[in-house]
């Protein structure tokens, strides 16, 4: 049995006074979710504005010196009505007064975003009867404004270890100083995480508006299986690659911590969703392969060199060029007298002459360097690839009855992941040609 449940809810889950009450129907379903860490209310419909996009828009307005107020206006409009479908008691007025002025005085960008969850965590508390506890006094960044971890587990532990029923607001913290900071967009997953390893949860909920992970990008594939359940690993293959669901940092308390997460739909609140664990057992029913993603936009940088095979610390010093211009690289595929390392073209571009320049002096006119842009890169991922004879081989002759070349190909030592490259123009037809063979 479950002792202890920690639930993340995203901005669409929060949209409105109506998704307030499925939020709490769902908590009620099972009494030992006891923590929840809200995000800012998301959009109620297409056309409409996120919070946090309403904050950021009201900050850089300020700092301009225009009026922020018609903006404003709206951030307002959103708690109240929220706040008076709900009956609440709390007088939420005040502290919208409060950020307003906030905003006035020429607070940072980080403290005007981090509002939107703290206004949302303090209506969520004042619905649910639960205590509220600021992320700023459990979440320390910090002066460099990254993320401390010891000390966010050693405060959030303290402040959570009575075990009472409590609001986190997420996506922010703050420094030693008091200065608010705040992760990259999509922080809440983050926070919740720090939550659930804090309590030692048996299991961290991210609800959202999908039920789990499909495997494939259903503007790809029509209708795409979903996936019931995924290793950590293999998620951060396919996070890499462009799967987006869960914050890719948001994996990392948790993992460490051995505790699983579940991606759920507040929506269809009785779907099971997709279970993301350090190990997924190795059920005959789990298929070959997980998930499929990738990417556009790649370039490749093609070096050859005669007997480059034969000179110590060459590739080294290729990435050293590399490094110094503060280009990362994704791969690095070799041959005897030559290597590929493939970057992305955005990452290339402003240093692209110079790139060429260096590498070209390591060759010394011995060989030629080379790029190649317009590379897509797409990972097939699954744990159930180690255990099945010829996953490659029908892999590359899917691509090849879909009349695909294949521009690049590596492997991981794992054996979790087989990575090809490909024109940015098959793409799409690539992705569609081995989900179609592996998944019919």
């Amino acid at each position: 049995m479950l002792e202890c449940i920690v639930t993340k809810f995203g901005g669409s889950s929060l949209a409105n006074d109506e998704q307030f009450r499925k939020v709490r129907s769902i908590l009620e379903l099972e009494p030992t979710r006891r923590y929840l860490v809200p995000s800012a209310p998301g959009k109620r419909f297409r056309e409409d504005d996120k919070v946090t996009d309403l904050l950021y828009e009201c900050h850089a307005q300020a700092s301009e010196g225009r009026s922020f107020e018609e903006t404003f206006a709206k951030i307002e409009e959103r708690y109240l009505s929220i706040a008076r479908g709900l009956g609440l008691k709390i007088h939420i007025e005040d502290d919208l007064e409060k950020v307003r002025q906030g905003i006035a005085d020429g607070l940072s960008r980080d403290w005007c975003a981090s509002r939107g969850e703290y206004l949302c965590g303090l209506l969520m508390a004042d619905y649910l009867g639960w205590r509220f506890l600021d992320a700023a006094d459990g979440v320390v960044f910090n002066g460099n404004r990254t993320l401390n971890d010891e000390k966010t587990e050693e405060k959030l532990s303290a402040a959570l270890a009575d075990g009472i029923p409590t609001v986190v607001p997420g996506f922010y913290g703050a420094m030693e100083n008091g200065e608010v900071c705040t992760f990259s967009r999509g922080g809440s997953d983050i926070t919740g995480a720090l939550v659930a390893r804090a309590v030692q949860a048996d299991v961290y909920e991210n609800w959202t508006d999908v039920s789990g992970f499909l495997m494939a990008d259903p503007r790809i594939v029509d209708n795409p299986a979903e996936i019931s359940s995924i290793t950590y690993k293999e998620l951060r293959e396919l996070s890499h690659m462009g799967a987006s669901v869960l914050h890719e940092d948001a994996m990392f308390p948790v993992h460490r911590a051995g505790i699983p997460t579940n991606i759920r739909n507040t929506n269809k609140p009785f779907h099971p969703g997709t279970i993301i664990s350090k190990n997924a057992p190795h059920e005959v029913s789990v298929p070959t392969i997980t998930g499929i993603a990738g990417h556009k936009g790649y370039s490749v940088i093609s070096v050859e060199k005669n007997m480059m095979n034969s000179e110590v610390g060459f590739g080294r010093k290729v990435l050293q060029v590399l490094e110094d211009a503060a280009v990362p690289f994704e791969h690095m595929p070799t041959g005897i007298d030559s290597l590929c390392v493939v970057v992305s073209s955005k990452a290339l571009a402003p240093h692209r002459d110079e790139i060429i320049e260096k590498i070209e002096e390591l060759v010394e006119g011995s060989g030629s360097v080379s790029v190649n842009d317009e590379m897509s890169i797409i990972a097939t991922v699954g744990r159930g690839m180690v255990h099945n004879c010829g996953t490659a081989a029908r892999l590359f002759s899917a691509m090849s009855r879909a009349r695909i070349n294949v521009r690049m190909i590596d492997q991981g030592s794992s054996e979790l992941s087989i990575i090809v490259g490909v024109n940015d123009s098959d793409f799409e037809a690539t992705i569609r040609a081995i989900y179609h063979e592996f998944v019919g």
